[in-house]
């Protein structure tokens, strides 16, 4: 047992709002800067929709993540030994400009240089990479609301699995079934990325799991951003070096949470440390696309074992990373409750963020004209959620329903128990049977509302503050603080490539 700790993530999707502060709040900090126009290291899609960049989920164009081949072997769509060298010089499947969008502003300064007229004067969008004036066509979630839908909803891959009815379900009622998707770099525990740069520039820190470039031997081959089946790897086309989400580790290493974390609304983020058992990985990603949920969760390791105790201190894992992680809210969410679910887990990287699917009930809907409403119920059944099963399972269970199917019951049972508590106009036998239905104690029940409604800085982010000594010298201007080195900050080297170099 090879046992390793690794920063790790939750996002309750039954709590985003869809406000898009956590992408400014990273844009503002990160990727405001010339070259880094486009990229949204942090950025929220509506699902049903195609994304960012457009159809990134579609595997068969971008050729990202890993296969399994019928020897049980593990391999990069995107690349072997031979592909690799010759798509160092053109690769078909790395997503374009126009996949992502052509950057915009506006020419603002025409509010108040424009000759006095009987109309209002108007600042018209210019290209960030041309200048030139521009139609606005795309945009980092031009399926957002109004914007894209439904032309844009019906191309989701993940619908693909849903049968006609379905589907005409679905847009049936379109203005109401819909769901955020925040997304970051998962910091995968299995990354593509890092095993298909030809530079050896990527790598995993050994201390926290936080997947990072090295600026100074990236040669911009761009081969990450092919295998990153997410499409969170970026190519800054001023250095010619590849980008990506560093977790905000500035922040991570004196114990606060990343800028997107802090800044969100809804509190739907939550952050901890996970112990796992590095020896597992390849084997658990090698388990049927059915058993891959249960497989990554048996890699995660229970940080009260003696045992696993006895193996974190044989690997070097600081008993401070032991007892944080026993404090997590991610292992809670992850291997104790078994609410949280990876996304797309068949692209099998093991990825370190995880996902509490949003519970879309309705309490009524229109047949034939007539509103359907059981008034003995405050649900109706999770055959008729808004958004069917058989959707949410694509997206976090490799097609498995009936892992997604216990999610919702969980969930469900918690409401159940907790409008008995406070309304008092729930049968109590119906919440007992709702409860055991669904797995889950009363006490378990009370500890799921509390971090769930509840939480608060100290519940929802366990860190250990770690390299104290550098944030402290990040106070001057010549250490490493976002406050100082905005936009720079984690980048390494930033002069100019220069050739031969």
């Amino acid at each position: 047992m090879d046992v390793r700790a690794h920063v790790a993530m939750v996002f309750h999707l039954d709590k985003c709002i869809g406000c898009h502060t956590c992408s400014v709040a990273c844009k503002n900090v990160w990727t405001d800067r010339p070259g880094a126009e486009y990229m949204w290291w942090n950025n929220v899609e509506t699902k049903p929709g195609t994304g960012y960049p457009t159809l990134w989920e579609d595997q068969l164009n971008y050729k990202g993540g890993w296969e399994l081949t019928a020897n049980r072997e593990l391999k990069l769509r995107c690349q072997n030994k031979v592909s690799s060298f010759l798509k160092l010089f053109y690769n078909p499947n790395q997503p374009g400009l126009d996949d992502y969008y052509e950057p915009w502003t506006y020419k603002y300064q025409d509010l108040f240089d424009a000759e006095a007229g009987d109309d209002q004067p108007t600042a018209v969008p210019v290209s960030q990479i041309t200048g030139e004036v521009i139609d606005i066509e795309a945009g980092p979630n031009w399926d957002d609301d109004l914007s894209g839908s439904p032309v844009y909803a019906e191309n989701d891959p993940n619908l693909r699995h849903l049968t006609e009815d379905e589907r005409r379900m679905l847009f049936e009622i379109e203005n109401i079934s819909m769901m955020y998707l925040p997304r970051i770099c998962n910091h995968c525990a299995n990354p593509s990325c890092v095993a298909s740069c030809p530079s050896g520039a990527l790598y995993k820190r050994g201390e926290d799991g936080i997947v990072l470039v090295n600026q100074d031997k990236c040669r911009g081959w761009r081969a990450c951003v092919s295998a990153c089946p997410y499409k969170k790897m970026y190519y800054n086309w001023q250095t010619g070096k590849s980008e990506k989400c560093i977790l905000c580790y500035p922040r991570v290493e004196t114990g606060q949470p990343p800028a997107c974390f802090h800044a969100c609304v809804g509190r739907i983020r939550y952050m901890g440390v996970l112990l796992y058992d590095a020896d597992r990985i390849e084997e658990a990603m090698k388990a049927p696309e059915h058993s891959l949920v249960e497989a990554q969760r048996s890699v995660i390791l229970d940080p009260n074992d003696p045992e696993v105790v006895r193996g974190a201190a044989e690997s070097g894992v600081s008993d401070i990373f032991v007892a944080v992680a026993r404090r997590s809210p991610v292992y809670k969410y992850v291997k104790e409750w078994e609410l949280a679910l990876p996304l797309h887990p068949e692209f099998r990287t093991m990825p370190m963020l995880y996902y509490v699917p949003p519970l879309l009930p309705i309490s009524g809907r229109m047949g034939d004209g007539i509103y359907e409403h059981d008034a003995d119920e405050f649900f109706s059944h999770l055959d008729k959620a808004r958004l069917p099963m058989r959707y949410l399972a694509a997206l976090f269970a490799a097609g498995n329903e009936e892992i997604v199917r216990l999610v919702m019951k969980k969930q469900m049972a918690v409401r159940y128990f907790k409008r008995a508590q406070e309304v008092d106009d729930v049968d109590p036998e119906k919440v007992k049977r709702v409860l055991r239905e669904a797995h889950v104690t009363p006490e378990t029940a009370e500890a799921i509302y509390r971090m769930t409604a509840l939480g608060n800085m100290e519940n929802r982010y366990v860190m250990p503050p770690i390299q104290r000594e550098e944030a402290i010298e990040g106070m001057g201007n010549n250490g490493c603080s976002p406050e100082f080195c905005k936009g720079a900050c984690g980048f390494g080297a930033t002069q100019p490539p220069r050739r031969g170099a």
